[in-house]
């Protein structure tokens, strides 16, 4: 790529060559997402693993994050990617703070900006490898949705990534409503993960789950699902499959 600098001392330009850096391919990389909206707010599951390809080579990251006072912010795909949109949205939350006008960036203000970011970011070839889950709550009302590595967006009552979106949405679609408790909640989510956990090899037994309110964000210790084993299918899983390669 090459650009042109103005020289301080004088009015001419020269021509500089700069590498440009891109994630060509994404190397550390964080799995499922799953959210839901409950009757207080919405919850938000994912899981602490990070592969190095297909090593589980991290076990200790953290995919949700508060943004501002009224989102919360969980994301799969490339590590580092998600730590340069962090960036982005701690320079668009201070300077929304600096107006110091008594309002601040609610959920759907937030959505929209992360559209038009990855949006951007693919036009340029240059996208940045994640799919972003955007959940909050303001002024009473309830919001989630989200949005993919090329811009795709989009509002829903509960929105899952990766694996999860294959895995976890039928069971979301049979058991989710709007009246959910908290504890209800929760148990739905905890057998979304269970399930990918099963069938997703880039899953590990570490998840935390985050909640948002009108009081706040809050997300849990990490821990760990009771799972089991012994089905049939996992003892002998090529059973019935015979000359399929």
């Amino acid at each position: 790529m090459t650009f042109t600098i103005p020289i301080e001392n004088g009015d001419s330009v020269k021509n500089a060559e700069a590498d440009s850096q891109r994630t060509l391919y994404p190397y550390v990389t964080g799995t499922s997402i799953v959210a839901i909206k409950y009757k207080d707010g919405v919850l938000m599951a994912s899981d602490m693993g990070g592969s190095y390809g297909s090593t589980l080579r991290y076990k200790n990251i953290e995919r949700m994050k508060a943004i501002g006072k009224h989102s919360l912010l969980g994301a799969s795909g490339e590590i580092s990617d998600f730590q340069e949109i962090l960036r982005y949205l701690d320079e668009l939350v201070l300077n929304d703070s600096m107006w110091d006008d008594g309002n601040s960036l609610g959920p759907k203000e937030v959505h929209n900006y992360l559209t038009r970011v990855m949006y951007n970011r693919r036009n340029k070839f240059n996208p940045l490898w994640n799919t972003l889950v955007l959940g909050g709550v303001k002024n009473g009302e309830t919001y989630l949705g989200m949005v993919s590595m090329i811009g795709v967006s989009f509002e829903d009552n509960h929105v899952a990534t990766g694996f999860g979106n294959h895995l976890a949405r039928p069971i979301l679609r049979d058991e989710w409503h709007a009246d959910l408790s908290f504890e209800d909640g929760v148990k739905l989510l905890e057998k979304c993960m269970r399930v990918l956990l099963y069938r997703d090899r880039s899953a590990i037994n570490k998840l935390q789950i985050a909640k948002i309110t009108e009081e706040g964000v809050t997300v849990s210790q990490p821990y760990s699902l009771k799972t089991f084993w012994e089905f049939k299918a996992f003892n002998n899983p090529t059973a019935g499959a015979e000359g399929s390669w």
